[in-house]
C-alpha cells in the first residue's frame, strides 16, 4: 500500500471513531495528511536520533529526542495510533506538539513503531512497547534518562497497548522493564475488548483482535489489572459515538477497585484534536502537566 492509500486509510479510521460522514471524512483526510507528514525535528531538541532499534524485526524502532543539558531526565515513551495497522512513529500529529511542549521541561520524548496487525496482534504489540521501554531503561545513559521516572502515552489503538501495560505491569516486567511512574492512554475505546466485540461494533476490531474469545480476554486492559497499576490518566473525547469516556470510566472504576489511582479527563476535542492538541497552551494541556506534576515529574 503506498503512503496516498496509508493516509486515507487513517483518516477513515478517525472519521469512523468520529462518527462522521463522507463530508467529514475528506476534512478528516485533508487534516490526516497535514497530521501524518515526517515532523521536523523540534527546535527544543539538541540532539534526536532516529530509527533506533530495540529488537530485531526492521518495526521495532524508536525515534528519540534529547533536549539540551539533559542530566537524569525523565522521560516519554509515546505511541502511534491506527487501528492497530497503520500509523507510523514520525507522523507530526504524534509528534510535533507534544516534542515542541515537553522538551523544554525537560524530558526526553522517545516516539515507539511497533510490529502491526498483520504481523504481530495487539497484545504482541503491547509487548514490543515493552521492550522499547526495557531497552530505553537499559540505555538510559546514551540519553541521559532516569530509568524510574518514565512515563507511558499513547493515542487510540497506541492507548489500549500503553493501558494493557499499565493495568498488568508484569508484561512488561517479564521482558526487563523496570516500573514506570505513570501512564497516559489518549482517547481508547478499547478498554473492554471482550464486551466490544460481543455488540456492535466497528469492523476495524475485527480485523486487529479476531473471531477468539480468548485472544479478546487476554488484551482486554479491562481484564487484565493486576497488583497494583501506576497511576493513571485516562484522557478521552465526549465526541465520539462509541462513548470512549463512559468506557474510561469504568476502566478507573476497576483501577480504583486495585486500589490504583485513576482519573479521567474529558475533553471536548475529537478523536484525531485530541492527539495533535496536547502540547499547545490551554487547560488540556495544563491538565496533563498537573497529573505529571503529581507523579513528581516536571
Amino acid at each position: 500500500m503506498n503512503r496516498a492509500a496509508r493516509l486515507l486509510t487513517l483518516a477513515l479510521v478517525g472519521a469512523t471513531l468520529a462518527g462522521c460522514g463522507a463530508g467529514a471524512a475528506i476534512r478528516a483526510a485533508r487534516s490526516m495528511r497535514e497530521q501524518a507528514q515526517p515532523a521536523a525535528t523540534p527546535a527544543a531538541a539538541a540532539r534526536t536520533d532516529r530509527d533506533v532499534a530495540y529488537g530485531t524485526d526492521k518495526a521495532q524502532r524508536i525515534d528519540v529526542y534529547v533536549p539540551a543539558g539533559a542530566a537524569n531526565a525523565p522521560v516519554i515513551l509515546m505511541v502511534h495510533g491506527g487501528g492497530w495497522r497503520r500509523g507510523d512513529k514520525a507522523m507530526q500529529g504524534v509528534v510535533a506538539n507534544k516534542a515542541a511542549h515537553f522538551l523544554p521541561r525537560g524530558y526526553v520524548f522517545v516516539s515507539v513503531e511497533t510490529r502491526l496487525v498483520p504481523d504481530a496482534d495487539p497484545l504482541e504489540q503491547a509487548r514490543d512497547v515493552a521492550r522499547a521501554l526495557a531497552f530505553v531503561q537499559q540505555n538510559a545513559a546514551r540519553w541521559n534518562i532516569d530509568p524510574a521516572r518514565a512515563v507511558l502515552m499513547g493515542h487510540s489503538a497506541g492507548a489500549h497497548l500503553v493501558a494493557l501495560l499499565g493495568a498488568d505491569q508484569s508484561i512488561a516486567t517479564s521482558l526487563g522493564a523496570q516500573p514506570w511512574r505513570g501512564t497516559i492512554p489518549i482517547d481508547s475505546g478499547a478498554y473492554d475488548i471482550a464486551r466490544i466485540m460481543t455488540n456492535r461494533h466497528f469492523g476495524l476490531y475485527d480485523t486487529a483482535f479476531g473471531k477468539d474469545p480468548a485472544a479478546w480476554h487476554a488484551a482486554s486492559p479491562i481484564e487484565r489489572v493486576r497488583g497494583a497499576p501506576a497511576p493513571m490518566l485516562l484522557i478521552c473525547s465526549t465526541t465520539r459515538p462509541d462513548d470512549s469516556c463512559g468506557q474510561a470510566r469504568a476502566f478507573a472504576a476497576r483501577l480504583a477497585s486495585a486500589g490504583a489511582r485513576a482519573e479521567v479527563l474529558p475533553q471536548a476535542l475529537s478523536h484525531l484534536d485530541i492527539n495533535t492538541q496536547l502540547g499547545l497552551p490551554g487547560a488540556y494541556t495544563d491538565a496533563v502537566d498537573a497529573f505529571l506534576a503529581s507523579l513528581g515529574l516536571p
